[in-house]
């Protein structure tokens, strides 16, 4: 496969690059396209981009179907490649992409998982954190991804200057290094100020520009913030996931539920397209069908 290494490498860069996607995207990116051009390799002893047509194509996502991998796993493919001829097009080296009559199996909606308003109000006024520095950093882990719906991403990466205690804003750094101006409320500031002391005194000779910082002074990293998210809403909900994610579709469902207009919600999620932003509506009808079974006498 080694003539299509170029091709596939000069793309990457245009995502790392140009789009500037995040390094776990990139990889993702990677190895779907290193396995659709093994398959073409191994089945048709080609990986000429002028050589493949939509058959192939079809018979490569055929093949995971049959290795029943889900319509969300072969959708995700799908977009690779899409993204990827499309890009070539652009380059010159072909002038129809075969991704062109390709159709996207359909997905089950899936509603996202959100923690109810009353286990929020247990976990932030009743759930009793460490008395030290961990406590004091798991609280304001939890504060923040619920007060802001920030990315786990963003809450890791997030630093002191970010915070603007005047304007009572917080600035955030999202997908492609697109910035967002997220308000936060005055007893959120008062926990970060708090916090802010309380981590000069642990470490006066501290140099991390990070906001949040573990213990021993360093940086967060994705399974500690897991971890801490998921140890604290354990004690608060049964609901099946407990992750980062869950408060970020929590902070966007509470805000939809009580009537928050859907391109604020957009705005402050640091969506680029509202119809990211749509699976929130569901749960607020949900929420109104409840409502209404439990108030309307004739339900």
């Amino acid at each position: 496969m080694s003539s299509i290494h170029p091709t596939i490498s000069a793309f990457l860069d245009y995502l790392k690059f140009q789009k500037r996607y995040s390094a776990h995207t990139v990889v993702a990116y990677r190895t779907d396209l290193i396995d659709f051009f093994d398959f073409l390799q191994g089945q048709y002893q080609t990986e000429h981009l002028s050589e493949i047509k939509p058959t192939l194509i079809r018979t490569w996502l055929a093949g995971l179907k049959e290795q029943e991998q889900s319509a969300k796993s072969i959708n995700r493919k799908i977009s690779t490649l899409r993204s990827f001829f499309k890009f070539q097009m652009r380059q010159g080296k072909i002038s129809i992409s075969p991704m062109a009559t390709i159709v996207s199996p359909k997905q089950n909606k899936r509603l996202p998982h959100y923690v109810e308003k009353k286990d929020t109000d247990t976990l932030f006024n009743h759930v009793e954190f460490a008395d030290d520095f961990t406590g004091l950093t798991a609280r304001l882990v939890i504060e923040l991804l619920y007060h802001t719906g920030m990315r786990q991403a963003e809450l890791i990466n997030l630093k002191d200057h970010q915070i603007d205690f005047h304007r009572a804003a917080i600035k955030v750094f999202g997908k492609g290094s697109k910035e967002r101006i997220i308000p936060v409320s005055e007893a959120l500031l008062t926990s970060i100020s708090e916090y802010q002391q309380a981590k000069k005194e642990a470490f006066p000779e501290h140099s991390i520009p990070n906001l949040l910082i573990r213990p021993n002074g360093h940086a967060l990293y994705p399974k500690w913030v897991y971890n801490t998210v998921k140890k604290h809403l354990s004690l608060v909900t049964t609901i099946e996931k407990k992750s980062p994610h869950v408060l970020r579709h929590t902070f966007a469902t509470h805000l939809s539920n009580n009537g928050a207009d859907l391109n604020a919600v957009k705005e402050l999620l640091g969506h680029s397209s509202l119809a990211a932003t749509q699976i929130y509506t569901h749960n607020t009808i949900e929420k109104l069908k409840d409502i209404y079974k439990k108030a309307h006498p004739k339900a």
